[in-house]
């Protein structure tokens, strides 16, 4: 009698939870940086919409989630902590550090839509990212609805990394605002624009700096209309030379990334 053979091994259907186990123990850092970043997400809808819980204290809690992930990848850079002049050099130079000195800033400051709209974009923006390594790992046809909306977020990143650079510039005459009506420090608006002048010469993302180059061509060509009243043009104007004179110098950098 032949023997009986076994039959072959079949595909694996539906969801693979013990590959994603594994990838959670083995990646334990990037998988805890993207449950802040959801986190991030959740407390700035809660914000937004202030239909569960305190929306103050979501605002708050945004911010801590947004020191937390800088720190997290301050650590993956740049290691172990130390007490120097050139790891403190190294640490303002990096885009993550820019960002837990930004948290620092409007923790003290009374809650502001705009504050927690860069953050946030950039929580929408990496989460996707990493979400499409999850989903991978789960299984390559694995909820397809949530890959259509990543594909989406990853289509529109060029214009999600303008837009925060964009809200980072206008956040810096809302400080000043924000100042004068006592909603913030006196100090906040010079603190903040010692992070605006990090964020224009950063070695690694250039949005902020090509924002601001926007801008001025932008006014420029505003304040050269022929119809445009001559009072009307110099204000433009002064104001363009006003922040050109503010403009820290910028080195050569690399090509750019994101934070």
């Amino acid at each position: 009698m032949a023997e009986a053979t076994s039959p072959p091994p079949q595909p694996q259907r539906g969801l693979n939870f013990n590959a994603l186990k594994e990838h959670a123990i083995t990646h334990k850092i990037d998988c805890g940086l993207w449950a802040m970043r959801v986190l991030v997400i959740l407390f700035s809808t809660a914000y937004f919409i202030p239909i569960f819980g305190n929306a103050q204290s979501c605002y708050y809690k945004v911010l801590i989630a947004n020191a937390a992930i800088s720190a997290l990848r301050l650590h993956q850079r740049l290691g172990r902590v130390q007490f120097s002049r050139q790891f403190l050099a190294e640490l303002i130079q990096e885009d993550s550090g820019h960002y837990l000195f930004y948290s620092l800033i409007f923790i003290y400051v009374a809650p502001a839509t705009l504050v927690l709209l860069p953050v946030l974009l950039f929580a929408i923006l990496h989460a996707s990212s990493y979400s499409l390594t999850l989903l991978d790992t789960l299984g390559q046809n694995s909820w397809w609805g949530c890959r259509l909306l990543i594909s989406f977020v990853e289509f529109q990143s060029l214009n999600i990394l303008k837009l925060v650079a964009l809200s980072e510039i206008l956040l810096m005459p809302y400080a000043v605002v924000m100042a004068l009506s006592g909603r913030a420090g006196i100090l906040t608006p010079f603190i903040y624009y010692n992070f605006l002048s990090q964020r224009y010469t950063s070695r690694r993302n250039p949005y902020t700096r090509n924002m601001f180059h926007e801008l001025r061509i932008v006014s420029e060509n505003l304040a050269n209309k022929p119809n445009m009243p001559e009072i009307v043009r110099k204000v433009i104007l002064s104001c363009i030379a006003f922040v050109s004179r503010l403009s820290p110098p910028v080195m050569q950098a690399p090509p750019a990334q994101a934070q």
